[in-house]
């Protein structure tokens, strides 16, 4: 792995560590700055949201600038935000920081994406990204649990101390470490990010990812009560159940980044279609403790393995001198995806349907993402298919 993949993979750890552990810290906010569970779960919803707004025109306003300055800028901004929130003393400024470490979030995660793959040869992107979303699916499976952890021993506000010194290692990393723009590639500005949205290929990506994550996260919102009333487990074992998602997670970016790098199209159809299967399975194993469990992993590979497809589909149907713009949108619909998914998961409990009938619905979903990837799959076949009957039928010389 070169150093420049290994520091993006760090910094990209520390920003979703900072995302996720807020959950785990909402007993002790509330009871030290005197709010409602409701209204310090506010925190995770106000991030989540600046995400899906604010990342994408960050990324517009700065596609201008040297992609390398923007990313110390922006890892800066994360240590400055993570150490208000040490230092807040009332609801509103630790509110305020939430929303700064946000801003980094979306084009910090674009960035990385356009930087990474271009240390490496086209062939080998695929993995790049898998090794990037791997950095930021970590935070889930180590920086959760120790933040977590460290905010029960030492107090929550000792957790946003170390996120803020990691922030400031990150951007030094990032300084020394991470290869500054080519000269002979200027940044593309912002008209052209704005045309390599308005491509159609394009768009249909960033659904694509949409529902890859809308399956996914109809189900994974209720997987505690899941394992807890369906499978039987009881409450204190669930964090270590969700590391074997976490786990499985992990083993699935490595195999669809491999796969990507092979045949993206064919790849992430397939892909998606194995989530589908495995949520209408997992409907079925969660029924009893032991399958559960291997459900769970299942579960976090398939879901694993569609990430770097999800992110490659995107750069390749984009302008290869303007693609940070679709990605921070792609990035953008997969938190909308999320919040939908969650949404429609609630809808379906209201309906009387039950826990079970919870997962069948993501699976439903993702057969949906499946359809849509098979038709832009034959849609490059029919594309592809001219030009070479084109090149067949040219006389020689």
């Amino acid at each position: 792995m070169n150093r420049a993949v290994a520091v993006l993979m760090f910094s990209l750890f520390c920003i979703g560590s900072a995302e996720f552990v807020i959950a785990g810290l909402l007993p002790g906010i509330s009871d030290d700055l005197d709010v409602s569970i409701a209204s310090a779960g506010l925190l995770v919803s106000a991030y989540a949201l600046t995400v899906v707004v604010a990342g994408p025109a960050l990324t517009l306003l700065t596609s201008g600038m040297r992609r390398k300055h923007v990313m110390v800028g922006l890892m800066v901004l994360f240590a400055l935000s993570n150490l208000l929130a040490a230092f807040a003393q009332d609801y509103a400024v630790l509110m305020v920081s939430r929303v700064l470490s946000a801003l980094a979030h979306c084009t910090f995660f674009a960035l990385s994406l356009v930087v990474g793959t271009s240390t490496v040869a086209p062939d080998r992107q695929g993995s790049v990204i898998a090794k990037l979303a791997i950095g930021l699916n970590m935070a889930n499976v180590l920086g959760v649990p120790l933040g977590v952890l460290l905010g029960t021993e030492l107090g929550w506000r000792s957790v946003f101390w170390v996120l803020a010194g990691c922030g400031v290692v990150s951007a030094w990393l990032v300084a020394v470490l991470v290869p500054a723009d080519q000269k002979a590639e200027p940044p593309a500005g912002v008209r052209a990010e704005i045309r390599t949205l308005g491509r159609s290929r394009v768009l249909i990506a960033v659904a694509i990812s949409a529902l890859g994550c809308g399956g996914t996260f109809t189900a994974y919102t209720y997987i505690a009560p899941l394992l807890e009333d369906v499978s039987g487990f009881r409450s204190g074992a669930v964090g270590l159940l969700l590391l074997l998602f976490g786990l499985g997670t992990f083993a699935g970016s490595v195999v669809g980044g491999r796969l990507v790098d092979r045949a993206l199209m064919p790849a992430l159809t397939g892909l998606f279609g194995t989530l589908a299967l495995v949520l209408g399975l997992f409907s079925v194993l969660v029924a009893n403790p032991w399958t559960a469990a291997v459900g769970l992993v299942l579960f976090g590979a398939a879901f694993g393995a569609i990430l770097p497809g999800l992110q490659a589909r995107v750069m390749q149907a984009a302008d290869i001198k303007a693609p940070t713009f679709a990605l921070a949108v792609n990035i953008a619909a997969m938190n909308v995806g999320i919040t939908l998914g969650s949404w429609l998961g609630g809808r379906v409990l209201e309906a009387g349907l039950g826990l079970q009938a919870v997962v069948l619905t993501g699976s439903a979903v993702a057969a949906v993402g499946f359809l849509v990837a098979g038709i832009e799959l034959l849609r490059d076949r029919n594309r592809t298919a001219p030009q070479v009957a084109d090149v067949q039928s040219t006389p020689a010389h």
